[in-house]
């Protein structure tokens, strides 16, 4: 599998990064180590020493003449932030560093560009201000799920085609995102630049149980809508609620969904989650604290115990099936998996160097 590079892919939640911590995480198969300054500042270094490949986050960190060192654990060799060896106890300073990734901190996220440095363009990062420790809905500060994460068994794309194709929503979390009332859906999917967006709007259906939970709570009929919005390589927003039959989505109530892939492997992904209310209807705090709560253990169980085992079982199957020559059937509900899959392969050719004919 070939990967995007010029691009930014989410490397943890913010929050995930405490202060004198080393943290290590492999993203698309390049093992990295991150860390702040003493200004707070993020940055990630290939977590590697060029002495003898020993891991950098076993080592520790320093602040000496106003700049943040990373020591190595095994010969004490020292690397600054943009990772230039700056001390060698053993004689002259070797010319060899580690690679520097560029960093960039928003929406609560940790951004990292994979591709050549110089084309990192902090303005091509997705929108999610919804996510941002400030943002506000009608002048209270929004209510924001758990902000999660799991390491998932399963390539980044097979995971992005769950995302962009929710009908599997009525079977796979019936009862919780939906139910058979749900199965049949008007689908729709179109394109903004590189941006795909796949709506589903299921008319006078039974509400499924995590909007009842922020809705009515009566079990009764409603219009339910979700639109997964992607943005290359694995960003992905949904907008989801619901509101009275033939009544204005203004009305009703639901949720932004946020998603956020980034391969560890090719079988393996980095995938980041949470929930912001919109609309939300009032109510006493203490019923607003344990709706939050209730709101992030029931993605967490749809994701973690419900999407991860039936694509991780999925991955091993399609391994089998590319082994044996063998291609998936394509069904009118796969419209938004196509159509990203059409971006990413374009923008992936375009990466490729080009080789003239001698």
């Amino acid at each position: 599998m070939t990967f995007l590079r010029n691009t930014w892919y989410v490397a943890m939640w913010a929050e995930g990064l405490a202060a004198g911590t080393l943290v290590p995480r492999t993203l698309l198969n390049e093992p990295i180590v991150f860390f702040r300054d003493a200004a707070g500042v993020a940055h990630g270094l290939a977590d590697s020493c060029p002495h003898r490949f020993a891991p950098l986050h076993r080592g520790t960190l320093s602040e000496q003449v106003g700049a943040t060192r990373l020591h190595c654990a095994y010969h004490g060799l020292a690397f600054s932030a943009d990772g230039a060896c700056i001390h060698n106890p053993h004689g002259k300073l070797p010319k060899a560093g580690v690679r520097s990734y560029p960093m960039v901190e928003r929406h609560s996220l940790l951004w990292i560009w994979m591709g050549d440095p110089a084309r990192a363009d902090a303005g091509l990062i997705p929108d999610f201000p919804m996510l941002d420790p400030d943002a506000t809905d009608g002048g209270s500060p929004v209510q924001i799920s758990q902000r999660d994460h799991l390491l998932m068994k399963a390539s980044w794309d097979l995971i992005t085609d769950n995302l962009l194709d929710l009908s599997h929503v009525s079977f796979l979390h019936e009862g919780i995102l939906g139910n058979t009332d749900t199965v049949a859906a008007e689908i729709d999917v179109d394109r903004d630049g590189d941006r795909v967006t796949a709506r589903r709007l299921m008319a006078n259906v039974t509400v499924p149980g995590l909007f009842d939970l922020l809705y009515r709570r009566d079990g009764g009929r409603v219009d339910l809508w979700n639109d997964m919005r992607w943005d290359a390589p694995g960003c992905m927003r949904n907008d989801a609620g619901v509101t009275e039959p033939g009544g204005s989505r203004a009305d009703g109530t639901g949720i932004f969904g946020t998603h956020f892939l980034t391969p560890e492997t090719e079988a393996t992904t980095w995938y980041h989650f949470a929930a912001v209310r919109q609309k939300p209807i009032p109510a006493p705090a203490e019923i607003a604290d344990d709706l939050r709560a209730q709101l992030s253990e029931l993605r967490r169980i749809a994701f973690a115990e419900q999407d991860a085992p039936m694509i991780e079982a999925q991955q091993t199957r399609r391994d089998a099936a590319a082994a044996a020559g063998e291609k998936p059937m394509l069904l009118a509900i796969d419209k938004g998996p196509a159509a990203y899959r059409q971006v990413m392969d374009r923008l992936i050719a375009a990466e490729k160097p080009q080789v003239s004919a001698s």
